[in-house]
């Protein structure tokens, strides 16, 4: 098959093989989604807290952490995250997608037997912060390796199921600290830690049988290689050399504009510095949301707020939220605009937590009271799910260029990871009963903030729906306010217009079949 291929020929099914390893790199995020569901129930859980809390009589559930080991607890963890996905720039570079995953699933490995098999709070600190590292090497490469090999059809619904997983990993961790957290003693807490090894396992093989990226090894100089891992991925009749074509001539004209890569590119010159901040934005937007307040803390709230069953109403809204994941990727691919969903879900997140903050203020503690902030609170994950984890992440990866590609999303992911820290870190001294115990009145912070979010997206995010990496790149070389990237006609559209409307006039043509090589 010669010329420049339509995407619209080639559909889910054709796909499937991109779409398995897809799959496969995106269990990555079922670990963090798992580690949050876990510990946001540990902290409410009386064979838990037995060990690393105290007696408090007075709480409806007759122990507590205070404040200090509660923020670090929770905050240790996207501290080592943050800090990983900082260096993420080097290791993308130097040893690839596949060996910064599997060095990945090691330190999972580690840091979960340290925190089972310790008593100290010194070592389930250490333990929380190495997983940390893990976490933010999972999420940041394997979004990096999603957004490179994904066709551009089908990248938002890739990342759809990147967000599947977590959702899937909250809940699970939820539902099983629902059962465990009946269990008086350690016991409740070593057996819910001990499901984080699953997954490290599953992806550690899994690796073995996928290929390395292929934009990245035609990056780092390997062109027989990268040829090889394109074709093993795309379908029977791609045009695998074209593609190919087109990612080695954009890397190279990148190359031709700007000759050295390194971490100080990311600003030095307009264009990449706008790419850079755009994508830093649309990454923290989740952070902006005041998710890691509801996710982190969710239980731990309810079961303080007095409101009727904490673990179950978790699992209840946590489950809605994974609900909302899946209809996303099915309306995803035909009516996913970046803009309008990450618009629209920051400003129902603010309401949501408006409503939430109000009426516990007007009337805590009652029955009424209860039943409201349970339903806002799955309303919020619901649109948070919806609206905007997906989309943060797809602008994340699509925004940075081709050379910058693993330091922008690296320096994106960390300052999110940042933003998750300042948030699990401070939230104890608002919700804890020991300080100020604002409980859910924590809403009244993230409110507005999620406005002013919204605003911010509003005159500087740009639409990149069905783009392609390299007419991405175009669309900022040419300097185009945000407004106008949506109707912009790129020179690879013009090719596949021209081709197909020559095709018309010429009538049926004999295409040559595409004999792949098999690797």
């Amino acid at each position: 098959m010669t010329g420049l291929q339509n995407e619209d020929n080639f559909g889910l099914k054709e796909h499937k093989r991109v779409l398995l390893i897809m799959t496969l790199v995106s269990i990555s995020t079922f670990q963090y989604g798992l580690d949050f569901g876990i510990i946001g129930g540990l902290q409410a859980m009386v064979g838990f807290l037995k060990v690393f809390g105290e007696p408090a009589p007075d709480t409806p559930i007759g122990y507590n952490l205070n404040a200090e080991r509660q923020q670090l607890i929770s905050s240790l963890m996207t501290l080592g995250a943050f800090i990983s996905s900082s260096t993420a720039g080097f290791t993308a570079i130097w040893i690839g997608r596949r060996w910064s995953l599997w060095i990945a699933c090691i330190l999972a490995f580690a840091s979960t037997a340290l925190m089972q098999a310790t008593t100290s709070i010194a070592g389930l600190y250490a333990g929380r912060f190495i997983n940390g590292l893990s976490n933010g090497l999972l999420m940041t490469h394997s979004q990096l390796y999603i957004h490179e090999v994904s066709p551009a059809k089908y990248r938002a619904l890739a990342i759809s199921g990147f967000l599947y997983w977590t959702s899937i990993g909250t809940l699970v961790g939820t539902v099983i600290d629902n059962f465990t957290q009946r269990i008086q003693d350690k016991n409740a807490y070593i057996i819910s830690l001990g499901i984080i090894h699953i997954v490290p396992l599953i992806l550690s093989i899994g690796l073995v049988f996928i290929p390395e990226s292929p934009r990245w090894l035609l990056a780092t100089g390997s062109e027989a290689k990268a040829e090889r891992a394109l074709v093993r991925i795309r379908p029977r009749g791609w045009d695998t050399t074209t593609e190919f074509n087109q990612i080695r001539d954009a890397l190279e004209a990148e190359k031709r504009i700007h000759a050295d890569v390194g971490i100080l590119d990311l600003f030095r010159n307009p264009i990449d510095r706008r790419r850079t901040l755009l994508s830093i934005a649309s990454v923290t937007s989740q952070a902006a949301s005041g998710s890691m307040f509801i996710i982190a803390y969710g239980t731990y709230f309810f079961a303080m707020a007095n409101i009727g069953d904490p673990f179950g109403n978790s699992c209840i809204a946590i489950a809605c939220g994974v609900v909302a994941v899946i209809l996303n990727s099915c309306i995803t691919t035909r009516w996913g605009y970046r803009r309008v969903c990450l618009i629209t879900g920051l400003i129902v997140c603010g309401i949501c937590q408006l409503i939430i903050a109000s009426v516990y203020q007007t009337a805590p503690g009652t029955k009424r009271t209860g039943q409201v902030i349970i339903a806002f609170t799955i309303i919020y994950i619901v649109s948070y799910n919806g609206f905007i984890a997906t989309y943060a992440w797809v602008g994340g990866g699509e925004f940075p260029s081709q050379r910058l590609r693993s330091y922008t999303f690296g320096i994106s992911t960390s300052i999110g990871f940042l933003g998750a820290w300042v948030t699990t870190f401070t939230a104890p001294y608002f919700i804890n009963p020991d300080e100020l115990n604002w409980g859910p009145r924590y809403g009244f912070i993230w409110a507005p903030i999620c406005v002013f979010t919204a605003v911010v997206i509003y005159f500087f995010y740009p639409e990149t729906k069905d783009r392609t990496l390299e007419e991405i790149d175009e669309l900022f070389e040419a300097r185009l306010p945000a407004r106008k990237f949506r109707g912009y006609r790129t020179t690879r559209t013009a090719e596949i217009e021209s081709e197909k409307m020559s095709g018309d006039e010429k009538g049926p043509q004999v295409v040559e079949e595409h004999i792949e090589t098999k690797v």
